[in-house]
C-alpha cells in the first residue's frame, strides 16, 4: 500500500465501523487522514486511542456543521486527495404505509443531504491537483428492499450522484464511484435485523438466515473486504475508473423477503 502514503483522507462517520475501521487502516499506510462523526462520546474514544487521525464532531445533514469542518480541514491540509463518504444510518423498518414522515425525512437528511453537503465541500480542495471521491452505496443501490423504503431511496439516489458527479468534475481529474457492500458483519446489521424481526414478528434469527440465502455465497462480508476495495480504487490502478458502482456482495441475487410473509 505504497501508494497511501501521504495521501490526505477525509472519512465522514469514522469513529465507528467501517469508518473507523478504513481510518485506521488507511493512517497505518502512512496516509494524513481526517474524520467527523456525529458522536462525541464515540469520537472521543476513537480520538484517544487513535490520536494520530485527525476528528472533528460534525453531523452531515448540519450546513453550518459541514462548513465549519472543511474549515478546519483546509487550515490543516490546504488541500485533500480522497474523501469517503461513509456516513449513513439504516433508517425505519416497515412497509410504506407504516413508516413515519420525520423517520423518512432524517434518513434522507443523513444519507443524501449529507452526501450533497459533504462531497459539495470537498471539491475545492480536490480541484487542484484532482483525486478520488468514494460513497459508500449498498446492495439496495441496485435491488428493490422490502421494508427499507427510505434506505433504498437513499442509495439509489446516491448511484445517481455519483455518476452525474464523475461527468460534472472528469476535467478536474476528480474521480467519483461507489462501493456497493452487502450486508457487513458487525453490530450495525445486527441492529437492523433486529428491526425487521420484531416488525415481522418473528425472530432475528430466522431473519438472519433469510439475508444469508439472498446471496450465492451465503455469506456476509467482513469490513477488511470493503477496506481493500477502498485501497484498490485510491491506487494508480484505477486511474481510469470513474462514474462505476463495485459490488462486493457474494452475488445478491434477490433482496425479496415475501417468503417469509
Amino acid at each position: 500500500m505504497d501508494h497511501i502514503k501521504d495521501l490526505k483522507i477525509v472519512i465522514t462517520a469514522g469513529a465507528s465501523g467501517i469508518g473507523s475501521e478504513a481510518a485506521i487502516a488507511l493512517s497505518k499506510a502512512g496516509a494524513k487522514v481526517m474524520v467527523c462523526d456525529v458522536n462525541k462520546n464515540t469520537l472521543k474514544s476513537f480520538s484517544n486511542n487513535n490520536p494520530e487521525i485527525g476528528t472533528y464532531h460534525a453531523d452531515v445533514s448540519n450546513e453550518s456543521d459541514v462548513h465549519s469542518f472543511f474549515k478546519d480541514i483546509k487550515s490543516k491540509f490546504n488541500s485533500i486527495d480522497v474523501l469517503i463518504n461513509n456516513a449513513g444510518i439504516s433508517g425505519p423498518s416497515g412497509k410504506l404505509e407504516d413508516i413515519d414522515f420525520d423517520k423518512w425525512e432524517e434518513t434522507l437528511n443523513v444519507n443524501l443531504n449529507g452526501l450533497f453537503l459533504v462531497t459539495r465541500s470537498a471539491i475545492p480542495l480536490l480541484k487542484d491537483k484532482g483525486g478520488s471521491i468514494i460513497n459508500i452505496g449498498s446492495t439496495s443501490s441496485f435491488l428493490g428492499n422490502p421494508l427499507r423504503s427510505a434506505y433504498s431511496a437513499t442509495k439509489w439516489g446516491l448511484i445517481g450522484l455519483t455518476k452525474t458527479w464523475a461527468m460534472e468534475y472528469g476535467e478536474n481529474n476528480i474521480r467519483v464511484n461507489a462501493v456497493c457492500p452487502c450486508s457487513v458483519n458487525g453490530e450495525r446489521i445486527e441492529s437492523v435485523i433486529e428491526k425487521e424481526a420484531k416488525y415481522r414478528n418473528t425472530t432475528s434469527e430466522k431473519i438472519k438466515s433469510a439475508y444469508l440465502e439472498q446471496t450465492s455465497l451465503k455469506t456476509f462480508i467482513d469490513v477488511e473486504e470493503v477496506i481493500g476495495m477502498l485501497v484498490y480504487l485510491i491506487s494508480p490502478l484505477a486511474k481510469k475508473i470513474t462514474g462505476q458502482m463495485l459490488v462486493i456482495d457474494g452475488n445478491t441475487e434477490s433482496l425479496s423477503m415475501k417468503y417469509m410473509d
